[in-house]
Formats: structure tokens, C-alpha cells, sequence
């Protein structure tokens, strides 16, 4: 082999080890940067429940003392329907039991609206988590592949 061959073949081999570790060291900072951008993922979706659990818990302590209150002014209205009832004739009697029906009825809706609302809400935060779960996976490509593997499966 001649010596300009020789320092040509070298040469090449110095180059392809450059070019191994360059590679090398970008495939390592996509990692980190996956990893980061997994990691924050994750805490936006945690984050998520974490409000979408208070957000419930405390409709739910407004929706127990709305019911709370609802009862106690109906137990009132009962009360003092039942006194007025015995003063007057059998018609107030009615009359008033007409209106702690109706009293308790919209105190059952607005307890029934509330679940609803709880259920949409918590849907909702779902939906949000997911979507940003899958926007991170598709921005670093990852989307994408999970995709194709479940379509090779």
C-alpha cells in the first residue's frame, strides 16, 4: 500500500469515528429531550387530575351543603305548614305537603344536575390529559411509531 492510500484509509476511519460519536452524542440530547418532554407530560396530566379532584370534591361539598340547606328549609317549611295546618282545615294540611314535595323535588334536581356536571367536568379534564399526552408523543414522533406498531400487531 502506498503512504497516500495509507493517510486516505486513515483518514476515512478518523472521519467515520467523528461522525459515530456526533451521532452518538445527538441521539443521547433526543433522549434527554424526550425524557424532559415525557416528564412534563406527565406532570401537566397529574396537574390535571390533581384540579380536576378538587374542582369535584368541592362541587361536591357545595352540592351536600346546598342539599343540607334545601332539607333543613323544607323540615322549616314542613314544620310550620304542619302548625298552620292545624289551625285550619284538612285543605292547608294539603296544600302544605304539595309544597314539600315540590321543595324536596328541586332539591333531587339540582343534586341530579350537579352529578352530571361533575361527570362532564371530569371527562373533560380526561380529554384535555389525553390530548396533551398524545400532542407530546406526536411533537417527538413517538405518536406516529406507536401507531404503526399497533398496526403491525
Amino acid at each position: 500500500m502506498n503512504m497516500a492510500s495509507h493517510n486516505q484509509s486513515y483518514e476515512a476511519g478518523e472521519t467515520k469515528g467523528k461522525t459515530e460519536e456526533k451521532t452518538k452524542q445527538m441521539m443521547d440530547n433526543i433522549g434527554d429531550k424526550a425524557e424532559t418532554a415525557r416528564d412534563k407530560a406527565q406532570g401537566i396530566t397529574q396537574s390535571a387530575k390533581d384540579k380536576a379532584q378538587q374542582t369535584a370534591q368541592s362541587a361536591k361539598d357545595k352540592t351536600q351543603q346546598t342539599v343540607q340547606s334545601v332539607k333543613d328549609k323544607t323540615s322549616d317549611t314542613s314544620e310550620a305548614a304542619k302548625e298552620k295546618a292545624q289551625q285550619h282545615s284538612g285543605g292547608a294540611r294539603e296544600k302544605a305537603s304539595e309544597m314539600g314535595q315540590a321543595t324536596k323535588e328541586s332539591a333531587q334536581a339540582g343534586k341530579d344536575n350537579t352529578q352530571g356536571f361533575l361527570q362532564q367536568t371530569g371527562e373533560k379534564v380526561m380529554g384535555v390529559a389525553q390530548g396533551a399526552t398524545e400532542a407530546v408523543k406526536n411533537t417527538l414522533g413517538l405518536g406516529q411509531h406507536d401507531q404503526d406498531n399497533s398496526r403491525n400487531h
